[in-house]
């Protein structure tokens, strides 16, 4: 992959895509700026890489039509220009995608199939149809033209900020990271590239670590837009080259930072996306005396979701806590210890008493809280408060 391949993508991009803001997140950390992809015109950046490649492709593999596999974002700017350019286009996506993301991929006017749980699953089966049909098969991220078309990211980066230093991005299959990667280290070879995965899906991480391309056996995050279970042999290869580290936040830290991005930077970003502000959130990267990007990669989330990643994000930074213990079961018992968390100043949301639990003792009763806290020193106040009245909560971290 060459420099001039990416300012190619750039001239041919000029018309069609956003050049999304970079936005200082000093909310978040004075020295964070995050380069906001998910007001691209699709929602998230895959639009770059997808026009650029069907934009090469010649008058006859044009009107072979296109197939394409993805979990949401690639499908939608696939099917974008496949609009905008008349192209005939199938998309495969799993069952599992976001209803919401198959919505916005159908609006376009392509055939949407829906097959397996997983992007591998679609991809196999996309790879098979194109065998059938003889369309011309669109990567999702191991293609020159795709990654080239990603890389503009890195341009419009180093065009607002020459002084950036450290530029976190999201890893799936690699091609995102790859293109930023190469324009970047290509202009400014001392800015470092750092790549973010979930903990439950590191095939880029785990493969660079074991100098080979591995195949995991399943992933499982609310980040499905980096839901991959191989990395592309092209990609594998650019970030050998470019990526100066591979980090991982788990599915806690990627709910704060979806929460954390809601409430204090008006932003909305689908798990994928976060994951790069995860990082810089929760001291993955080092923040301090650096000028740090993040590419918030993508805001297709699903509403229906967002409420239990909302729920997930408030227990991770201590906004919501859910306590459970066995008391007494006597006359006053129960109001005493209500009165005791009020005095805290945390809000109780719901009580559930349970007398006829398995494992509880007949004079004993089983109380579990859910309530709203202020950071997790206040939930630390409220367990002591309990614990030095005899009580003896224990802390679930889950709602």
């Amino acid at each position: 992959m060459k420099l001039d391949r990416i300012q190619k993508a750039k001239e041919v991009l000029e018309p069609i895509i956003s050049k999304t803001p970079i936005v200082h997140a000093g909310k978040i950390h004075e020295n964070l700026y995050i380069k906001s992809e998910n007001l691209q015109g699709t929602g998230a950046f895959k639009l770059r890489g997808a026009y650029f490649k069907l934009s090469n492709l010649s008058e006859e593999e044009k009107k072979k039509g296109v197939i394409a596999a993805s979990a949401g974002n690639h499908a939608q700017g696939v099917a974008y220009s496949c609009m905008k350019m008349g192209i005939k286009g199938t998309i495969v996506m799993p069952k599992t995608a976001p209803l919401s993301k198959i919505e916005a991929t159908r609006s376009y006017g392509v055939n949407v199939e829906l097959q397996g749980d997983t992007f591998n699953d679609a991809y196999e089966y996309a790879k098979n149809l194109q065998e059938i049909t003889g369309a011309v098969f669109i990567e999702p991220f191991n293609d020159e033209d795709v990654i080239a078309g990603q890389g503009t990211i890195g341009l419009e980066i180093l065009e607002k900020m020459l002084d950036v230093d450290t530029v976190i991005v999201p890893i799936g299959g690699g091609g995102l990271i790859s293109g930023i990667a190469t324009a970047i280290k290509s202009i400014k070879p001392s800015c470092k590239v750092i790549g973010v995965q979930s903990e439950n899906a590191p095939s880029m991480k785990r493969s660079l670590e074991e100098g080979k391309i591995i195949q995991l056996d399943s992933v499982n995050t609310i980040a499905d837009g980096i839901a991959v279970k191989t990395p592309g042999t092209l990609t594998y290869e650019i970030c050998k080259q470019y990526v100066d580290e591979v980090v991982t936040v788990n599915e806690e830290e990627i709910a704060a930072a979806i929460l954390v991005l809601l409430e204090k930077m008006k932003m909305v970003a689908e798990g994928a996306g976060a994951t790069s502000v995860a990082a810089a959130m929760f001291h993955k990267v080092d923040l301090e005396n650096h000028k740090v990007v993040c590419v918030l990669s993508g805001g297709n989330i699903d509403v229906n979701l967002l409420s239990k990643i909302i729920d997930l994000g408030l227990i991770k930074t201590g906004r919501k806590a859910v306590i459970n213990m066995d008391v007494v079961d006597k006359p006053g018992n129960l109001s005493r210890m209500i009165e005791l968390i009020s005095q805290t100043g945390a809000n109780i949301i719901s009580v559930n008493h349970n007398r006829i639990q398995n494992g509880i003792l007949f004079n004993k009763c089983r109380v579990g809280l859910v309530i709203e806290t202020n950071n997790q020193a206040h939930i630390q106040q409220v367990m002591d408060i309990l614990e030095i009245n005899g009580y003896t909560p224990h802390l679930i971290d889950h709602a």
